[in-house]
């Protein structure tokens, strides 16, 4: 309950300005009503509407499943101050998210702008988002990732060395490794003498990130703030040292090119973005993916099988992996699908209507939130049998567009998603082949804070199998 109350203290600032925006909507209405219907469901109590109903279980995903059972695949509620329009479906979800992509942007929170910067790819829409995506894409694609294989394992093994015989806090050990890979990606091998100083802002401003945002000496969001401005310092001083010399192969070079005409603010604001963007969701994704092998034997036997075989194709036992090695993990691949689907990470994602919007006859009324459900959709019987079942066979066969998300879809998908696999092969390659794991005597269980992940982190112990 102490968790509930805190995640609804944070939560307050964004319901009132959700609600101060829904007065002047009605406020500003015509008096004349509508001619089309809004969706069926519940609005709840003036203000808070059903924000309570949604955090008073321990899964918020119950909310929306009794939802959608009641009234179906489309439907209305309020939550976090704000009225909300909530689609289930494959073809709801790439209404909103492709075809009509335009009338709905994305939205967050104002105080989350100012932490990451105001220019980030989140945030933005239009001309200047798609030329900001072409830059992420072109850096993180395969063709260019490929070449950070042998540096991506090192931080592999390092990470690993550092737990080997220990209990750590597995999501803990996650984050730290998806941030050294982000790091590198970002930035390369050479400018590691600044890393573990930008590493340290970056971790005090995510600190206070669902903080309250009251910038007052002491609080957590003024330490974020300060350090999102060494964060920009120290990004600025790389950028400086980087425009004198040899650009690279790296995310920095792609938005330092002198074709793109990007401003250092600009850089800055999106570099710091994608360091957010990488950490969190993957590291949920790999916490997982040790869960579910811990549960699954004859899994955890098969991706063993494949690890090894590809290890016994090496000249020797120490040589290095290569892209090619990654292609043929097949086995593995399946399995981080499946986590990726049966943990669903991003439950939803937000939208905002920018104009009045027509849906299968329902009206989605300018302003108010459209939360396509990730989460339901991969739940969905009817796309997967058995849906509750950890299966990484189901994925032998592609399934059906629009009915597997797990990076978002459409112009707003995430960018980075080859490197986030990349990194999670890597790894698992690794642990399959040379560790063994076991959980604490820990409660079993979910927490959400925001993203859904094993209590308490996953409590677990690796120790090398030599």
């Amino acid at each position: 309950m102490g968790a509930l109350l805190l995640f609804l203290c944070l939560l307050a600032p964004f319901v009132l300005a959700c609600a101060a925006r829904g007065r002047r909507r009605r406020a500003a209405a015509p008096a004349c009503g509508k001619a089309l219907p809004l969706p069926p469901g519940s609005m709840g109590w003036p203000y808070v509407g059903e924000t309570f109903q949604l955090y008073s279980s321990k899964n918020p995903n119950v909310f929306f499943a009794r939802k959608q059972n009641r009234y179906g695949p489309i439907f209305k509620t309020h939550i976090l101050g704000c009225p909300c329009v909530m689609v289930s479906s494959p073809e709801a979800a790439r209404f909103v998210l492709v075809t009509q992509a335009h009338l709905f942007k994305p939205t967050f929170p104002a105080s989350k702008e100012r932490m990451l910067g105001p220019q980030a790819i989140f945030f933005q829409q239009g001309d200047y988002h798609a030329h900001l995506r072409r830059l992420v894409s072109r850096a993180f694609s395969p063709e260019a990732i490929r070449a950070s294989v042998p540096a991506i394992e090192a931080i592999a093994l390092r990470s690993l060395r550092s737990w080997d015989g220990q209990l750590v806090n597995t999501f803990q050990e996650m984050k730290l490794y998806a941030l050294n890979v982000a790091l590198l990606s970002i930035f390369g091998e050479e400018e590691m003498r600044y890393i573990e100083e930008l590493k340290q802002c970056y971790l005090t401003l995510e600190k206070g990130y669902n903080s309250m945002p009251v910038n007052l000496p002491g609080t957590l969001f003024h330490k974020a703030m300060k350090a999102r401005k060494r964060l920009g310092d120290i990004v600025a001083h790389i950028i400086s040292a980087r425009r004198e010399r040899q650009r690279g192969s790296d995310l920095l070079a792609s938005f330092l090119d002198d074709r793109e005409a990007l401003t250092d603010a600009q850089i800055a604001d999106n570099v710091i973005g994608v360091i957010f963007a990488a950490r969190d969701t993957t590291a949920s994704v790999l916490t997982w993916m040790v869960k579910f092998l811990g549960d699954h034997p004859s899994v955890l036997k098969a991706v063993i099988d494949e690890q090894e075989e590809i290890a016994r194709s090496k000249r020797s036992p120490d040589a290095p992996l290569t892209w090619a090695d990654t292609r043929r993990m097949r086995m593995t691949s399946r399995v981080i699908q499946e986590t990726m689907r049966v943990a669903s990470i991003l439950s939803f994602t937000f939208r905002e209507a920018v104009e009045d919007v027509e849906y299968q006859g329902y009206l989605i009324p300018k302003g108010w939130k459209v939360l396509p459900l990730f989460r339901n959709i991969h739940h969905s019987p009817d796309h997967f049998p058995c849906p509750e079942k950890f299966d990484p066979s189901r994925f032998e066969v592609a399934p059906k567009p629009n009915t597997f998300m797990p990076f978002g879809n459409g112009t707003h998908s995430c960018p980075g998603n080859e490197l986030a696999k990349l990194e999670m092969l890597v790894l698992f390659h690794h642990l399959a082949t040379k560790y063994r794991w076991s959980t604490s005597k820990s409660e079993s269980g979910v927490q959400f804070g925001p993203f859904a992940l094993p209590l308490n982190g996953l409590p677990m112990t690796f120790t090398r199998k030599d």
